[in-house]
């Protein structure tokens, strides 16, 4: 392949803070080096679907504050099919795409990897998940947003449970992969962390062990404990029904935090 002379950029899968920023620099770094720049709205979707624009510089211009994403996020069931990936890259024919940019998640890579061997055109992966969970970088894009987003909330319900005596299990996402809990319970100072990567067995254990040397020794008054949604213990909810039951002398109380990360 030659000179690249233009280039497609989408964004997949769950938005992150920070993708509006990437896509400037996409779209701002082509035209700089003579390129052109598609937008592909709605994702692989919108490939399938040739929702695809020409994007200029004007087009990012106040961009870069903003959370979510401009070209819009879908998930595509038509991109997991053969046919549905043969119609994407016909629609990117008409537009004279020479490689593709993807913003997202392990999921929206997965795709591209497909795609591009399937038809043999570069893709390249920018990692933008609030989960951190993607090898080879060390921060994707959205994870220190979230993770911020995360300490300022969790600061404000520590003061609602010193004020009360309470104990607030925080569920935080990561369904599959626990560096927000993790570092977010490091930031805050929480008592406990639940994660995916450790069985729910012995988390109930530890649990059980933590709360019965509470309950002897009355070493705090409040308690703060986070949870990642998907932890083999359960979430927030269930985790403090199970608490509030088992320790009636503590006042238990969940707060999901969703999708303000």
């Amino acid at each position: 392949m030659g000179k690249l002379k233009t280039i497609a950029v989408l964004t997949s899968g769950g938005d992150a803070p920070g993708m509006n920023a990437a896509i400037r620099a996409i779209v701002r770094a082509g035209i700089y080096h003579g390129m052109t720049v598609v937008g592909v709205e709605k994702g692989y979707e919108g490939m399938i679907n040739g929702q695809m624009r020409i994007l200029r510089s004007n087009d990012v211009a106040n961009i870069i504050q903003r959370g979510g994403t401009i070209l819009r996020s879908a998930r595509s069931k038509g991109f997991r099919t053969p046919e549905g990936r043969k119609q994407a890259y016909e629609n990117l024919i008409k537009f004279d795409v020479d490689a593709l940019v993807v913003i997202g998640g392990d999921g929206s890579f997965m795709g591209a990897g497909i795609f591009s061997r399937e038809f043999d055109i570069p893709c390249v992966g920018i990692p933008g998940t609030i989960d951190n969970d993607m090898y080879g970088t060390d921060y994707t894009i959205g994870f220190d947003t979230a993770l911020n987003t995360i300490v300022d909330t969790v600061d404000k319900i520590k003061d609602t449970a010193s004020s009360h005596d309470r104990m607030f299990f925080v569920e935080v996402m990561g369904r599959g992969a626990g560096f927000l809990a993790l570092q977010s319970g490091i930031a805050v100072g929480a008592e406990a962390v639940f994660i995916p990567e450790t069985s729910g067995i012995s988390q109930g254990q530890s649990l059980r062990d933590y709360l019965d040397n509470e309950r002897n020794n009355k070493a705090k008054n409040s308690h703060i404990i986070l949870v990642a949604e998907g932890n083999d213990l359960g979430n927030a909810n269930k985790i403090a029904e199970m608490v509030q039951t088992e320790y009636p002398e503590f006042d238990v109380r969940a707060n999901v935090l969703g999708h303000m990360q």
